[in-house]
C-alpha cells in the first residue's frame, strides 16, 4: 500500500501573491480523500506539487508506493499523442523511458535502414523486453478492448484527439485502475464522463483498495467514494486546508459547525483584545500621576504585548458567496415546439413542446445528439429569427423537420468546452466594458460589481485564458444574465463549478422568470429540474417522470 504525506506546504505565484500556505495533511492507506475548494483556490497547483512536477517554496512532500497520475487535461488532448503515447505515459518510469526508445528507433528505421539504425531498433526491442514492455502491452490490451471494443494492436497508432472526452478518460482510468500503482492522484476524472461511467468509476475507486486524492466538483460522486473531504480555504496569506474526517453525507453540518466555533473563539479573542488595549491605556493615565502604579502599567504592556504576539484563533475562512441573478422575462407560453424533428445521423423525428417557466433535464449517453439539439435553439431552431444573448457564432445542425421559438424567447447558450476565442486575450473588465452586439458594456464600477457577485473581482484584471475552468463558466453564466436570456440552454453547467457555485446556480435557476433546458450529468443538480428528456439508445426522444441514467449509446456506424 502507499501513503503521502503533505507537510507545511507553501506555493507563490509568479506575480508574488500566496496561493498555498502551511498546507498539510496525511492520505492513509487506503483513504480515499476528495480535495476541494473554490474555483482558483489551487487544488490542481497542490496536486502538481504532490505529483513533483512543480516545487514547494515551503514545506515538502513525501510518499510510498507507486504513483499513477491522471491530470487535468485529459479529456481535452487535441495534440500528436497516440493512445500507445498515452498509455506509455503512465507506465513506471523504465517502461515509459523504453517505450520513447523504441518509437525513436522504428521512426528512424523508417527514414534510415542502415546497419546503426538497424542495431538501435534492435537493442529498443531487447530493453523494451527486459522492462516488461510485452507484459505492459498485454495490460494495454485488455485497456482498449474495454473502453474502445478494439484490441491494442490496433488502438495503438489512433490520435487521441480522435477520441471523445469521455473516451479519453476511460482510457486513462482504466489504464491506472488495473496498474500496479498503489497511489493514484486523479484531478477531476469524472468530467467528461456519462453516469453509468460515473458508476463504474464509483464502483471501481470504492472496490480497488488503493490510496486516492482526487479533486471533484460531483456531489453524487463524492457522497459514494470519499471517505474524507480535505476543504482548500482562501486566506489572505494563501489557502490552508482543513480535512474533514468523515464522508460528504456529513461534511456540509461538519463545516457549518467548524465556522461557528471558529467565529465564537474569535469574538472572545477580540473582546479580550479589547479589555487589555483599555487597560493599558487606563493604567498609562493614571501612572502619570502615580508612580506606584508604574510597574502595573509595565506589567499590562507586557501581557498586552504576549497577547498579540500569540495573535488570534485560526482565521475564519471567507465564505464565498456567488450570487446569480439570472431574471429573464415573459415569453409566450410556448417557449419551444418541436414537429418532426430529426437530428440528421443522430436521432430519429420527435415531437416536443416546452412551455415557458419549465426546467427540462436532457439526458441520454455520449454521443446521443443531446448538444446537437441545445445548440440547434440556441441558433433560432429552423427558422432563426430569435436574437441570442451573447456573441458566441454557432455552428449549423444538419436536420429535418422543424423546431420554433415562441414571441419573446431569446437563447442564451452555455456551451462548457466551447473555446470562447472571442474572450481570449481581454481581461475581465475589458469583456464587460466593450459589451457585444446584444450586450450593453458596463462601466468599471458596475462591472466590478458585477464581477464580485461572481467572485469573480480578484480576477478582474486577469485575461480570459489564465482563469480556472470554473472561472470560465461562471464569466459565461454571468454574461448570459447581462445579455437578458429568456430561454437558458445549458450544456453540462457544473462540471467545472465548485460546491459553492454550483449550489448558487441551482439558486438563481430557481428564480429565473424564463424557460431552462440542461444537458447533464450532474445527478445532484437533475434533482431540481421537473421534467426529463431522454436520448435513447434506440435513436428515438423520450420523456420520462423521473431521470433515466442507464440508457445505452446509441447504435450507429461510428
Amino acid at each position: 500500500m502507499g501513503h503521502v504525506d503533505v507537510g507545511g506546504v507553501g506555493y507563490t505565484l509568479p506575480d508574488g501573491r500566496p496561493l498555498l500556505s502551511d498546507v498539510t495533511f496525511r492520505v492513509g492507506d487506503g483513504a480515499r480523500v476528495a480535495l476541494v475548494g473554490p474555483n482558483g483556490v489551487g487544488k490542481s497547483t497542490l496536486l502538481r506539487v504532490v505529483t513533483g512536477d512543480l516545487v514547494p517554496h515551503e514545506g515538502s512532500v513525501q510518499r510510498s508506493g507507486g504513483l499513477g497520475v491522471m491530470r487535468q487535461d485529459v479529456g481535452r488532448i487535441d495534440d500528436d499523442r497516440s493512445v500507445r503515447d498515452l498509455l506509455a505515459d503512465l507506465a513506471a518510469p523504465a517502461v515509459r523511458a523504453a517505450a520513447a526508445e523504441l518509437t525513436a528507433a522504428e521512426l528512424a528505421m523508417m527514414e534510415v535502414d542502415d546497419e546503426p539504425t538497424q542495431l538501435r531498433y534492435a537493442q529498443a526491442l531487447a530493453d523494451w523486453a527486459d522492462v516488461g514492455g510485452y507484459e505492459a502491452e498485454a495490460g494495454w490490451d485488455r485497456v482498449t478492448d474495454a473502453v474502445l471494443s478494439v484490441p491494442f494492436e490496433r488502438a495503438q497508432h489512433r490520435y487521441v484527439r480522435t477520441l471523445s472526452g469521455g473516451e479519453q478518460k476511460r482510457l486513462v482510468l482504466e489504464a491506472l485502475l488495473r496498474g500496479p500503482d498503489e497511489v493514484l492522484l486523479l484531478d477531476e476524472p469524472d468530467n467528461a464522463l456519462d453516469v453509468p461511467t460515473k458508476r463504474w468509476l464509483e464502483e471501481r475507486l470504492v472496490g480497488c483498495g488503493k490510496t486516492v486524492l482526487f479533486v471533484s466538483h460531483d456531489r453524487e460522486l463524492l457522497a459514494r467514494v470519499a471517505t474524507h473531504v480535505a476543504t482548500l480555504e482562501p486566506t489572505a496569506v494563501g489557502a490552508r486546508v482543513w480535512v474533514h474526517g468523515g464522508g460528504f453525507a456529513s461534511y456540509a453540518q461538519a463545516r457549518a459547525d467548524r465556522q461557528a466555533r471558529l467565529e465564537e473563539l474569535l469574538r472572545r479573542w477580540e473582546e479580550e483584545h479589547a479589555k487589555l488595549k483599555e487597560l493599558v491605556l487606563t493604567l498609562k493615565t493614571k501612572a502619570a500621576f502615580n508612580d506606584g502604579l508604574a510597574s502595573r502599567y509595565q506589567a499590562a504592556q507586557t501581557r498586552l504585548r504576549k497577547f498579540e504576539e500569540a495573535g488570534p484563533p485560526e482565521v475564519v475562512a471567507r465564505e464565498q458567496h456567488v450570487r446569480v441573478r439570472l431574471t429573464g422575462g415573459r415569453t409566450a407560453k410556448r417557449a419551444v415546439v418541436a414537429t418532426g424533428l430529426e437530428l440528421t445521423g443522430l436521432m430519429r423525428p420527435f415531437d416536443l413542446e416546452i412551455w415557458y417557466g419549465e426546467r427540462v433535464a436532457v439526458l441520454g449517453s455520449n454521443g446521443s445528439g443531446k448538444s446537437h439539439f441545445l445548440r440547434l435553439l440556441a441558433a433560432g431552431g429552423s427558422d432563426p429569427e430569435h436574437a441570442p444573448a451573447g456573441d458566441v457564432p454557432v455552428a449549423p445542425v444538419a436536420h429535418t423537420g422543424s423546431v420554433v421559438l415562441g414571441a419573446r424567447v431569446r437563447p442564451g447558450w452555455f456551451a462548457q468546452n466551447h473555446a470562447h476565442p472571442e474572450l481570449v486575450g481581454r481581461t475581465l473588465l475589458e469583456i464587460l466594458h466593450r459589451g457585444d452586439g446584444h450586450r450593453a458594456g458596463l462601466g468599471r464600477e458596475a462591472a466590478s460589481r458585477a464581477l464580485d457577485r461572481y467572485e469573480l473581482v480578484e480576477a478582474a484584471e486577469q485575461p480570459y485564458e489564465t482563469l480556472s475552468g470554473g472561472q470560465q463558466a461562471r464569466l459565461q453564466i454571468l454574461l448570459l444574465e447581462l445579455g437578458g436570456a429568456t430561454l437558458l440552454l445549458l450544456d453540462e453547467p457544473t462540471d467545472n463549478l465548485d460546491l459553492h457555485s454550483a449550489e448558487a446556480l441551482e439558486a438563481g435557476l430557481a428564480a429565473f422568470d424564463g424557460t431552462v433546458l440542461a444537458v447533464t450529468h450532474d445527478r445532484w443538480f437533475t434533482r431540481t429540474f421537473d421534467r426529463f428528456l431522454v436520448f435513447s439508445a434506440d435513436g428515438t426522444v423520450v420523456e420520462t417522470p423521473e431521470p433515466v441514467w442507464d440508457a445505452g449509446r446509441v447504435e450507429r456506424v461510428r
